[in-house]
């Protein structure tokens, strides 16, 4: 897959494509990165790519044709349109579905915004898709663009260490969409606490029990939401639904 990333600041993503195990996917090519900055093809002396908006007030817009004009020189390079996603307050969630969804396409275009945003008609005209990565706002697209890189590099084959181990993370359908249990590693004690005598057994029955246990206990407690959702899709068992309802009783 490919995405194009259409950003001012085209040197805030060098070391985020060249550090961490994520690196292999775009080292490799399973997720293709090229970066375009709009000042590139911008006119005038000044390559200006923004300008104060119509009606007044603060700050300044992102212009239309710079970025049209970069949607030119991406589709010229790839031989087609692709599909041009903007991050946006109004665009939809991300969540795992979104990101696995993405991960499982041919790439986009994506659209950095700055400043006080882009200019509408640009939006009207080739926007695809919006996506917002939470409720707050930040300086400019290139965070949450790295956010759904990161999202879908780690959902790509031989990315991780593990083949299997993004099948653990929480909200995977995996783990029917629930939060992932605790963790614990080497010493056995540490600060006066042990790790739970279950997890050094041996008995891969009971550990599995644990596991399962200790998701449905976090996520009750700090996700209900994500139960009711696993819950209506049918997700849950008998003996989850025990569990549930002897935590219920517990916190009544």
């Amino acid at each position: 897959m490919r995405f194009d990333v259409v950003t001012l600041f085209p040197e805030i993503f060098a070391p985020f494509l060249t550090t961490g195990i994520t690196r292999r996917a775009y080292s490799s090519g399973a997720v293709d990165v090229h970066l375009f900055n709009p000042r590139d093809v911008a006119s005038g002396n000044y390559r200006r790519v923004d300008d104060r908006p119509f009606g007044g007030g603060p700050g300044m817009v992102m212009m239309a044709e710079p970025l049209e004009k970069t949607l030119d020189v991406i589709a010229s390079e790839r031989g087609h349109r692709a599909k041009v996603v903007l991050f946006s307050p109004i665009g939809q969630r991300l969540d795992h579905s979104l990101v696995q969804e993405w991960a499982n396409s041919d790439g986009a275009v994506l659209i950095c915004g700055r400043y006080e945003g882009v200019d509408q008609r640009f939006i009207d005209a080739h926007v695809d898709a919006q996506i917002s990565i939470g409720d707050f706002v930040l300086s400019g697209g290139e965070l949450p663009a790295m956010v759904l890189l990161d999202a879908v590099a780690r959902l790509q084959p031989d990315v991780l260490g593990d083949a299997d181990s993004h099948h653990f993370d929480s909200f995977n359908p995996a783990l029917d969409g629930l939060l992932d249990c605790p963790h614990y590693t080497r010493p056995e004690a540490w600060a006066g606490q042990a790790v739970p005598e279950v997890l050094l057994s041996g008995h891969h029955i009971n550990i599995a029990r644990w596991r399962r246990d200790q998701q449905l206990r976090l996520t009750a407690r700090h996700r209900p939401d994500l139960i009711a959702a696993a819950r209506a899709a049918g997700r849950l068992t008998a003996q989850d639904e025990d569990l549930l309802a002897s935590i219920a009783i517990m916190v009544g």
